[in-house]
């Protein structure tokens, strides 16, 4: 009896080892428990205010979507659909941000004149048909420039930058290592991605500060004398449904605003119209809510 009883005591034993073990619920690396924790991070630090008088801006140009902008001063995020900015989204070429400092932290890329030579192959846009430095082919949007970029990070170190970066929910692997930002199931929010934007300005990404140096320099889009935009655009298709974005932040004296724009055409839109109109339609927001002229 006494040696079954030792016998059942090693077994219950073990089986507290293997349960102890075993991951939890709550260190899972499920990518919608990521965005459940961004999105609700930045929910719990920022008053939500719903500003009607945004959704005009977007019914008149003839798409659906939500322009939200985090307003640090007055710790507010506005947005006239958060709803629409709690749906992960494939990055784009927004991924180009993180991508890019990517390729600098792991030194497939030495700085921002780094050159990208064009070896003569027909290119889907005539822009990118040129040699192109670092800069240059981020404001350019250059894909084959950045998948150059991707492979050579590879898929391993790629996705541990991506671990810890925190930017959405993306899945790599080496069949879809040059374009996993642009076509599958790889997905940011808006508000996540206001999220990963803040934690870059307030230098609170795990990166060097040469590679911030270098990032807040090429991000720039547009300076005046009031105030300076950062960012970046980019362009999915899913399906054949078109999705835009344009994200980025707003530095005015002492005060730093985020954005994030991202719409989906109506069907009797102008797709002409479709690469300018995220700008339009995020300065017709800044300009309502006050934050640039």
């Amino acid at each position: 009896m006494h040696q079954v009883s030792m016998r059942s005591v090693l077994a219950m034993l073990a089986i507290l080892v293997i349960a102890a073990c075993q991951p939890s619920s709550s260190s899972t690396n499920d990518n919608t428990i990521h965005q459940d924790d961004a999105d609700s991070i930045i929910l719990s630090k920022f008053q939500r205010e719903t500003r009607t008088e945004l959704q005009p801006i977007i019914d008149s140009a003839d798409v659906q979507g939500a322009v939200v902008v985090l307003d640090i001063a007055n710790q507010k995020l506005y947005s006239n659909d958060f709803e629409w900015a709690a749906v992960q989204r494939m990055p784009a070429s927004t991924f180009k941000i993180p991508n890019s400092i990517i390729a600098l932290e792991t030194g497939v890329v030495q700085d921002d004149s780094t050159l990208f030579k064009w070896d003569g192959t027909p290119r889907r846009m005539k822009i990118w048909e040129q040699d192109l430095i670092f800069r240059d082919a981020f404001h350019k949007s250059c894909v084959p420039c950045y998948q150059e970029i991707a492979r050579k990070v590879g898929a391993t170190r790629m996705r541990q930058m991506l671990e810890k970066l925190h930017f959405g929910a993306m899945d790599v692997n080496e069949a879809n290592i040059d374009k996993f930002w642009l076509v599958g199931e790889s997905a940011i929010s808006m508000l996540e991605q206001i999220d990963f934007l803040q934690r870059f300005y307030n230098s609170d990404l795990p990166i060097s500060e040469r590679t911030e140096g270098i990032m807040r320099k090429m991000m720039v889009i547009d300076e005046t004398d009031s105030y300076k935009m950062s960012g970046k655009t980019g362009w999915a298709i899913r399906d054949g449904n078109n999705n835009g974005w344009f994200v980025g932040f707003i530095e005015r004296d002492e005060d730093v605003y985020f954005f994030a724009t991202n719409v989906s055409p109506n069907e009797r839109f102008n797709m002409d119209m479709f690469p300018r109109i995220r700008g339009i339609i995020t300065n017709k927001a800044l300009k309502m809510l006050g934050i640039i002229e």
